[in-house]
């Protein structure tokens, strides 16, 4: 695209694709550098929620999210025993979407090839894992250990939790562990007789433990996500095995659709969960930060994918018909939008986390904390990047 910005962004998971499609979308010429070397399935569900949905649907990808999605109009909450804690709520429902957007939960794998089918050939590089990052005037020089060395007029790190553009722009920060770790597991739903009734998330909640099931991939499979204790470091990995006999133990006794769950399971996977405390910035002269490179976080309230999704689009906003000596500014001014705002759903995370782990068995009593909670979380849900975006630019005079 002749005349506009050369933007590169080094990951190529769901932030960085949505990134190189909103980026493209606005005229920008736009290289993805992607460490694997294939793109692997990975068996796990993901939550788009109605703050990043109805950004995808902005960039044209409504209809083929519908395909791919199981709505989500709420959430029903058990006890362990499976006794009701309180009514289905959550973000579809007008409480929380006043504008009647709708969230679904999708399978990881379908979700990023929609991403990839979407971009041109030749968009995104494989087997390219970044090394080092040098800014030198106008340019940022990449260089990647396959050998090959490009030039970028941008640089956007969405290159995950351990990022190396997060390193080269100066910021060192330590994964905090939330001292619990998760099992996860997709299964067919042919396998679970009640499956077809799934149609929400499903959450039991007692002993410091939860168990979440809800449908990805239009109800063919059902994914299940089992957070317990741990006094120990599990591995940032979503594909790291898991032992069945492990979880049975830790869901002993427990309702029995949980234990249904667990029976009907050929592996599981388990997952170390961190986050980490908001950074002091995110953007030095052409390079920046996104995603879990610049704000990984718990998944309690399923907003690691929509955080990624809403920094994506605000960037296509801020960049567009950006020049050269702008640059810096543009970057700064997403840093001031985006860090406040995924601060604050960091820590909601973590207090939801909290919530869900506390002994308190009483259904009444956690009704009404739960609603609470609830009502607080509002804003996550509400929120339009794009808007909130393009009202910064036009206020900020660059």
């Amino acid at each position: 695209m002749p005349g506009s910005l050369r933007i590169a962004i080094v990951g190529g998971g769901i932030g960085g694709l949505t990134a190189a499609l909103a980026l493209r979308a606005r005229g920008l010429d736009v290289s993805v550098f992607e460490q694997a070397e294939v793109v692997r399935e990975i068996g796990a569900g993901v939550s788009i929620h109605p703050n990043a949905a109805r950004l995808l649907k902005r960039i044209g990808l409504d209809d083929q999210l519908r395909k791919i999605g199981s709505p989500i109009n709420g959430i029903a909450l058990r006890t362990s025993h499976g006794e009701a804690i309180t009514t289905p709520v959550g973000p579809a429902t007008p409480a929380f979407s006043p504008d009647g957007g709708q969230g679904y939960n999708v399978h990881r794998a379908d979700f990023l090839n929609l991403l990839f089918a979407a971009l041109p050939n030749g968009t995104v590089a494989l087997g390219h894992r970044c090394l080092q990052l040098k800014e030198d005037g106008d340019l940022v020089h990449l260089s990647f250990a396959n050998g090959v060395a490009a030039d970028a007029d941008v640089v956007i790190g969405a290159d995950g939790i351990r990022s190396v553009v997060q390193r080269e722009i100066g910021l060192q920060s330590r994964p905090t562990s939330e001292g619990i770790m998760a099992y996860r597991a997709l299964i067919p739903a042919e396998r679970l007789a009640w499956a077809d009734d799934l149609k929400d998330p499903a959450l039991w909640l007692g002993s410091g433990r939860s168990f979440l099931l809800y449908p990805v991939a239009s109800g063919r499979l059902i994914n299940m996500v089992a957070f317990v204790p741990t006094d120990t470091e599990s591995e940032e990995s979503w594909s790291a095995p898991g032992e069945l006999k492990a979880l049975a133990a830790e869901y002993a006794g427990w309702d029995k659709p949980v234990q249904d769950t667990i029976n009907s399971l050929d592996e599981t996977f388990r997952w170390g969960v961190y986050d980490r405390a908001p950074l002091p910035y995110w953007s030095t002269g052409r390079i920046t930060l996104m995603g879990d490179a610049a704000h990984p976080m718990v998944p309690h309230v399923g907003q690691g994918a929509g955080q990624s999704i809403e920094d994506a689009i605000t960037l296509a906003v801020l960049l567009e018909g950006c020049t050269a000596v702008d640059v810096a500014g543009r970057l700064k001014l997403y840093e001031t939008l985006r860090l406040a705002r995924t601060s604050r759903v960091q820590a909601l995370a973590r207090a939801a986390g909290k919530l869900y782990r506390s002994e308190h068995e009483n259904p009444t009593e956690k009704a009404e904390r739960l609603r609470e909670w609830m009502a607080q979380g509002k804003w996550v849900f509400e929120h339009d990047a794009e808007e909130t975006a393009r009202d910064a630019l036009a206020k900020s005079g660059h």
